[in-house]
């Protein structure tokens, strides 16, 4: 027998970006509680408004499951005396478990006589387990930050109003604070506030919805976009796309309604960035676009109550705009009477961190790395990365930026423009920033990409070089992404740069500033760098044995880990794969470590020997130029046309002969077959 499991926690106003992760640990938590508890359920499904956060289980058991316990305790030698009476262990032992002394058994095992036990807990109603069970559940779910109201002991999001907690329909008696759960919910705020009883999820459904309430996100997130549509069409448009804006505006509201404003035309002279980031950061609207892709004079607000006259909304969220943009406008106007490199002297005086020193030391550090990544890679352009790793921080000392910090990049780009500077270097000044967060979008030429390398490896090696090093729950100054970010443009850029030799002229730069050993702090950094590329390339779809087997080689540029990577993975795709990863994982094992010496023809003693030895000869020939040109396939191909010999090589003779010289002259051989491979990956990893 089995029965519905309902519960809706009402709030006040739960932040938006407080909702998806709490309805997961609410689904993870009460699953969790479940299963410790030996009661079987169904399908978990949760709802969520700004006021209410709603798990359904389906099909929970109405009793928790039989239990059969086989316990083992003590050695007999310890629970009994020497007159074989029960010790405070064998006491102990039953008194733990729930048992009389007299039910406690002794066992025989390969060990000798232990205590044993075997007992039967028969489950009580599920019903009697649920008030326990969600109390823990309500007081467990992990937020951001949490808080408390009243003189209560309790916390949570926000303060709660109303709990509903059922079980087959009927009320399971709980308490939390002085709440205590009854069977009615609540409508929608302003529209109808009234209660209603709920029955069950279908019951609760239909009533919310009738109320103003739509309890499922992905139903308010589809109305959202069907009336944004519609909006937009009707304004002669197209919705400027916004994932994460519609995503927020979903748990914003529980009952939506669009409605369409317009943008003073004197606003539109402002950058359209400017605009649109105003409009989505402060007030949630969204921006309608051309058929050009040109920002029209429209915006579109999600509205959480149904307006009875629209045109008052509209206008009340056409004057907080205007107030907004006549801000920017002020800004804008007062910013362009300075240039953008008259700004630079006053980064001097900003604190970038206490330990690195000053956003202007961190500019002289990363402007050498770029122009010296420039000489190496793109020596014509290198007065321009100047420029640009130059200009790159000065908008941090506009106003517009102490304003809008989000505009950073944005407007040092428009205000580089305004100066006459060179487009590539405007460019730069807002690419140096990508990608802003994981797949966004990337630098789109060298002297963005130059720039931004330098900052972000700087960042990396002088929050490292202090101490500042990210934990498992924390990273405050963004140095995952940082790495991740190095590695998408090298990899997307196809910049063959070097990790190890970047981040060691990255930490010599802040010698002065370090307050651990400089080659301590390389080896850290160069393997937090080499951690992400592997998360990286797995979650691309590579096999996690085959990544791991070539950083494991090898790990300096990682243009060259993927080439190597790709090139393993098809060959993973042969059928002869598995034999040829054991006959090379044998050679590896045999050799352990190797011996490195020449081979000495004049001391074989079996063909096989000599045949090994001169496909080796032929392999190595060929395989030189591969490697060098990076023919990654085309040389683990040739690779494993040697398979064969190996084969027979281990068939026609003992490794490990009596006379020594034989002996190490065989090694010599594997050692050197070993060495054909290990350049690209360490096969004893791959997964045969």
């Amino acid at each position: 027998m089995s029965a519905e499991l309902f519960l809706e926690i009402g709030t006040e106003e739960i932040p938006a970006g407080f909702i998806p992760k709490a309805l997961a640990d609410m689904q993870r938590l009460l699953c969790q509680e479940l299963e410790q508890a030996r009661i079987p359920h169904g399908k978990v499904q949760t709802f969520a408004t700004p006021r209410r956060l709603c798990i359904v289980v389906a099909e929970v058991a109405t009793h928790q499951q039989r239990q059969e316990l086989e316990i083992t305790g003590p050695p007999a030698r310890i629970a009994f005396d020497a007159e074989g009476k029960p010790t405070k262990a064998a006491e102990g032992f039953a008194r733990t478990n729930g048992v009389e002394l007299a039910e406690v058994q002794t066992i025989e095992t390969p060990k000798g006589a232990y205590l044993y036990i075997s007992k039967v807990i028969e489950g009580n109603e599920t019903r009697e387990e649920l008030p326990r069970i969600l109390e823990t559940l309500i007081s467990t779910i992990p937020f951001r930050k949490s808080m408390r109201w009243k003189d209560l002991e309790v916390r949570f999001a926000r303060p709660i109003h109303w709990i509903v907690a059922l079980y087959a329909g009927q009320l399971v008696p709980l308490t939390f604070g002085d709440l205590h759960s009854d069977k009615f919910s609540r409508g929608h705020r302003f529209m109808a506030p009234e209660p209603f009883e709920v029955t069950g999820l279908a019951d609760y459904l239909v009533k919310a919805e009738a109320q103003h309430v739509i309890p499922q996100v992905e139903k308010r997130r589809e109305l959202i976009r069907a009336q944004l549509a519609l909006l937009a069409q009707q304004l002669g448009g197209r919705i400027n796309p916004d994932p994460e804006l519609l995503e927020e505006v979903s748990y914003l509201v529980e009952t939506p309604q669009a409605l369409a404003g317009n943008i003073e035309a004197r606003f539109l002279a402002l950058p359209p960035e400017l605009l649109i980031t105003s409009m989505r950061e402060h007030q949630r609207y969204f921006t309608l676009l051309d058929k050009q892709g040109n920002l029209l004079p429209h915006f579109i607000t999600i509205a959480n109550t149904l307006a009875s006259d629209p045109r008052v909304v509209i206008a009340g969220n056409e004057r907080v705009l205007r107030a907004r943009l006549s801000d920017a406008m002020f800004f804008w106007q007062e910013d362009q009477k300075n240039s953008l490199e008259s700004r630079l002297e006053s980064l001097k005086k900003v604190v970038y961190q206490a330990k690195l020193g000053t956003s202007y030391e961190k500019i002289e550090r990363f402007r050498t790395l770029a122009v010296e990544i420039a000489t190496q890679l793109n020596p014509q352009i290198k007065s321009l990365v100047e420029r640009a790793a130059t200009l790159a921080k000065c908008d941090l000392e506009t106003g517009m930026v102490y304003e809008f910090p989000e505009l950073q990049g944005v407007m040092g780009r428009e205000y580089a423009k305004r100066d006459q500077e060179d487009p590539r270097v405007a460019k730069a000044i807002f690419e140096h920033y990508l990608p802003t967060q994981a797949g966004g979008e990337l630098p789109s030429d060298d002297v963005g990409a130059f720039v931004s390398l330098a900052d972000k490896i700087d960042t990396l090696c002088g929050c490292f070089s202090v101490g500042l090093i990210p934990t498992g729950t924390a990273d405050p100054y963004a140095l995952r992404r940082a790495a991740i970010g190095i590695l998408a443009i090298l990899l997307d850029r196809g910049y063959a740069l070097a990790i190890p030799q970047l981040v060691e002229r990255s930490v010599d730069l802040l010698a002065t500033k370090a307050d651990r050993p400089l080659p301590e702090v390389k080896t850290a950094v160069v393997e937090f760098v080499r951690q992400r590329l592997i998360n990286m390339l797995t979650a691309r779809g590579y096999p996690a044995d085959v990544v791991d087997a070539v950083l494991a080689a090898r790990f300096d540029e990682p243009v060259d880990a993927l080439a190597r990577v790709k090139a393993l993975t098809e060959l993973k795709g042969r059928d002869d794969f598995d034999a040829l990863v054991g006959a090379f994982k044998r050679v590896v094992n045999i050799i352990k470590g190797g011996v490195n010496q020449v081979v000495e023809p004049q001391l074989f003693e079996a063909a096989c020997e000599e045949q090994l030895h001169q496909q080796l000869i032929k392999v190595a020939d060929t395989l030189r130029p591969q490697i060098a040109a990076r023919e990654y396939g085309a040389g683990l191909t040739r690779i494993a046309a040697l398979r064969p010999v190996v084969d027979d090589f281990f068939d026609g003779v003992m490794i490990m002969a009596d006379n020594p010289r034989v002996r190490n002259n065989r090694l010599a051989l594997l050692t050197a077959v070993a060495n054909l491979f290990t350049d690209i990956a360490d096969f004893s990893r791959i997964s045969a």
